[in-house]
């Protein structure tokens, strides 16, 4: 292989260097840091934080004042046009158009997220990042154990594609969880906005609420899928440690 591809001899250490440290941190958290961390994930679901029965705990108060309501009757009412806007139809009739509160600043101040939520949301988040390098680090050590292609005897290199194919779908879920978080603030930010300007629309402070609950929900369902795939992973790579390690027997040649 030398004399079809030169390779400086330095280079070569330091990757072989690089090869043997994911190698020992991937069997290192195969062995040890993914059954640790499956049993403190299951030790987390019995936390009282993430077992609230009665949701109304998780709310929080939305200080938005309900302005007076303002009477509407016709145009000789004194009304100038910043309070009541007219818009001709197409047959000649007037309709009176009300706009919503203008919203120059918040009364209380900057209006405060869901405490509740933001501190489980902030135990959650380093457990998500945690498993997303963890699976790229073990990805990675049996990638680099897969051999060179050759016909016949891939039995065991199939079983290693297999491996990769579950740890690269376990990151992706993992930075699907990232991205419902996220969505979750850009949707309440909205509804919290449309309170401000519709303030006497109590649909609106309903569906805030509603949004809280099911983002509680959604979070325990995430930690208990955590922990799921750590038990899944340590199973599935203990269960074919001998393929993943050695895809390829050394007496191959004699079933021939």
């Amino acid at each position: 292989m030398s004399s079809l591809l030169k390779v400086d001899n330095e280079i070569k250490t330091k990757v072989d260097a690089f090869r043997e440290r994911i190698t020992a941190e991937a069997e290192n958290l195969v062995a040890s840091f993914f059954p640790k961390k499956l049993l403190e994930l299951d030790q987390f679901l019995k936390e009282p934080i993430i077992n609230i029965v009665e949701l109304k705990e998780i709310h929080s108060d939305i200080n938005l004042t309900v302005p007076d309501p303002i009477l509407l009757s016709n145009l000789h009412d004194g009304l100038d046009s910043q309070n009541a806007k007219k818009r001709k139809l197409d047959d000649g009739d007037v309709e009176d158009k009300v706009t919503g509160t203008k919203v120059f600043v918040m009364p209380g101040g900057m209006m405060k997220s869901n405490g509740n939520l933001v501190d489980l949301i902030e135990k959650v988040k380093p457990e998500i990042r945690t498993l997303i390098e963890k699976c790229n680090t073990v990805k990675m050590w049996v990638q680099l154990l897969i051999p060179r292609i050759e016909d016949g005897n891939n039995f065991g290199v199939s079983i290693q594609e297999e491996t990769v194919a579950e740890l690269r779908t376990v990151e992706g879920e993992a930075a699907s969880y990232l991205d419902q978080i996220s969505r979750y603030y850009i949707t309440r930010a909205k509804l919290v906005s449309k309170i401000a300007k519709y303030p006497h629309v109590e649909d609106y402070r309903r569906t805030v609420t509603e949004i809280d609950e099911k983002e509680y929900i959604s979070l325990k369902i995430i930690v208990s899928e955590l922990r799921n795939q750590y038990v899944a992973l340590h199973d599935m790579i203990l269960k074919n440690i001998e393929k993943i390690k050695r895809p390829r027997s050394s007496n191959a040649e004699a079933l021939y």
